[in-house]
């Protein structure tokens, strides 16, 4: 599954809306996926391999090997 070991975001799910005739017509649910990357980062001092959603690497909230 899709989770981010730091911030723990996972699947989400909403609605696929098709628009015909300024109008809403038809729902369909979609589901919504995080942009996961394994990645080698430092833990504790240590290398270790990771699952981290893309936001996790921008913000600096993990550090790379």
């Amino acid at each position: 599954m899709a989770k981010c070991e730091i911030c723990e975001k996972t699947l989400s799910h909403g609605n696929k809306i098709s628009i015909a005739r300024s109008h809403v017509s038809r729902r369909a649910t979609r589901t919504f996926k995080p942009n996961i990357r394994s990645v080698k980062a430092i833990v504790d001092g240590q290398v270790k391999r990771m699952s981290v959603c893309s936001k996790c690497l921008r913000s600096g909230k993990v550090k790379r090997a």
